[in-house]
């Protein structure tokens, strides 16, 4: 047990979950999590699990130290939570691409060698666009179909600096800050599209808020914290890390005040928090990489509420427009309070965990002398706080009342899983050296100081006064905010299709003539049985090459083979 790999007990779980019953399959969504989080308290530090695999390689299936034992740890407590919110799910393949996606999370984070890094890291992405796709629709059909080729190109441009740090006889996972080769830059792109930097992010709020309510609990948590998990171990202290961090966090906040949709606004805000942990890795401190690590810990618990809040909305009410909702407060009393708790985290305000981690990174930026930084990142937490803390609470829960009624009642597992995120919000608030204790560096910080405390509480009531002066412009609009996901819906689209019907219609036509021009050279082309013995007995047979030509699968094996034959001349020479 003390060494037992908390990625693998999800992993397997996952693997028998969609043939158990329901009950069975409900105590291993539970049990196999909490085993995974009892495994992580278990797990000493400098632990190594090493497989013989080809060419003398070893594989680094488990590689422990501090860094990793902290994501360790929350990623095994999301996958607790997020499955107890899942238990009244009926659909026990989505409960087993859940545990298969917090598993393989788990696998990325364990990972000391670069094969099996991206061994996991597709599994991840392969195991969670089922999340997205179980919801039945169209939408979610299309959103789905997308993320997955944005992964695929992601994890191919991974892959390929991978390669390259193999073939440099390089096959352990080490800190790639400096080398400015091409293995450092496509593995950079590759962990970019994960960590949703703009321009490359918009695979995340085109498929979030299309996800089934209790699978987009799951993708809020995992693929943009392993991605920052990368990055800190990869490439902490690259500048240019700083300034796209900064981007990040005005970037997301700008488009979730603009707009509608209460899970997209979430999804905007997952890439604005998540630029505050990339600016961290760019600053390179120990104190500045505390903050990343801690605010992804955190961000994990209070975004996963947030989404547990928004999707028992919807669960609720079959709604999930700001302009359709309002006036909830006393059908929904407890669910208010508990998305409150999460709005009041993500917000940074004193007593909740998201502002002991997130004033880590701006104070880190204070300490680097960088007050351009530091101005710009506290003027996206008061954006934080007037869409996620201000506008989509009052226009969900306390704005005009359209008279909504509630078309089912939420299950006692969604309040459990929600109570259980948001006493863990406010346990680390509270008392954050329940968390620095783990972090893994040696920086020592005082989130409470008198100071940090009174300029906090000054910026949000200024934010408050300012929202309630603009009630009024701040509502929900029933429009689409258009991001740069529209290229490849729109533009992109045609040129595909285009080449595709081009590369056809090509083919078509040079098969025409050369099979033509073949004829009229070698007449046995135009009819080969006219060539053939005859027996004499009965009429000549027309020769008809729809009933003669190859399967198409006999076609594709040929392909195969002649591919493989190609390869392994390639190799031996």
């Amino acid at each position: 047990m003390s060494s037992f790999h908390p990625g693998l007990i999800l992993i397997f779980a996952g693997i028998f979950a969609g043939f158990l019953p329901n009950r069975i399959r409900q105590a291993v969504m539970v049990g196999a999590p909490a085993l995974a989080v009892l495994s992580m308290f278990n797990l000493p530090i400098d632990t190594l699990w090493q497989v013989d695999f080809i060419n003398n390689m070893q594989l680094q299936l488990l590689r422990v130290d501090k860094l990793s034992w902290v994501f360790g740890l929350i990623f095994s407590i999301m996958a607790l939570i997020g499955n107890i919110y899942s238990l009244h799910n009926k659909n026990s393949w989505e409960a087993a691409a859940a545990l298969l996606y917090a598993g393989s999370s788990l696998g990325v984070v364990f990972a000391g060698d670069w094969m099996t890094l991206i061994f996991f890291w597709e599994l991840m992405a392969a195991s969670s666009v089922f999340l997205i796709w179980y919801k039945g629709n169209a939408q979610a059909r299309g959103a789905g179909y997308r993320y997955i080729l944005v992964h695929a190109f992601g994890g191919n441009l991974l892959l390929a600096g991978i390669f390259l740090k193999m073939v440099a006889g390089q096959p352990e996972v080490t800190l790639l800050t400096g080398t400015q080769d091409a293995a450092f830059w496509l593995i950079l792109l590759g962990v970019a599209i994960n960590a949703a930097i703009p321009p490359l992010h918009a695979w995340l709020t085109d498929a979030y808020p299309e996800g089934t309510i209790t699978g987009s609990v799951f993708l809020s948590s995992f693929t943009t914290k392993v991605a920052v998990y990368t990055l800190i171990r990869l490439f902490a202290g690259t500048e240019l890390l700083i300034w796209t961090g900064v981007i990040m966090a005005l970037y997301g906040v700008v488009y979730a005040v603009l707009e509608n949709d209460i899970r997209r606004l979430l999804a905007y805000h997952i890439i604005s928090q998540v630029g505050y942990m990339v600016a961290a890795v760019g600053m390179g401190t120990e104190l500045a990489l505390n903050g990343a690590t801690s605010h992804a810990f955190s961000h994990i618990l209070y975004k996963s509420l947030l989404f547990m809040g928004a999707g028992a909305v919807i669960y609720a009410t079959g709604r999930r427009k700001l302009s359709e909702l309002g006036g909830l407060f006393r059908q929904m009393p407890v669910a208010v309070i508990l998305y409150m708790i999460g709005a009041f985290s993500i917000s940074g305000v004193p007593l909740w965990n998201g502002f002991i981690s997130k004033s880590m990174i701006i104070s880190a930026a204070s300490y680097n002398e960088m007050p351009a930084v530091e101005l710009l990142l506290y003027l996206a937490s008061v954006g934080t706080w007037l869409h996620t803390g201000l506008k989509l609470p009052y226009y969900m829960f306390f704005g005009p009342d359209r008279g909504i009624q509630l078309e089912r009642k939420l299950p006692i597992n969604m309040y459990v899983a929600m109570a259980g995120g948001a006493f863990l919000c406010t346990l680390f608030g509270v008392a954050p050296n329940l968390l620095y204790q783990y972090l893994p560096f040696a920086a020592e910080y005082h989130p409470y100081s008198w100071d940090h405390v009174v300029s906090t509480m000054q910026l949000l009531v200024a934010a408050l006064a300012a929202f309630w002066i603009f009630i009024p412009k701040l509502g929900g609009e029933p429009t689409i905010s258009v991001d740069t996901d529209w290229f490849y819906r729109k533009p992109v689209k045609i040129v595909i299709n285009g080449l595709a019907v081009f590369v056809c219609n090509t083919r078509d036509y040079l098969g025409t003539q050369g099979m033509a021009a073949l004829k009229s050279i070698l007449p046995i082309f135009a009819n080969p049985l006219k060539w053939a013995p005859q027996t004499g007995e009965g009429p000549v047979v027309e020769y008809d090459e729809d009933r003669y030509r190859l399967p198409v699968g006999m076609t594709v094996l040929m392909s195969i083979v002649v591919f493989i034959i190609t390869v392994s001349y390639i190799w031996i020479t």
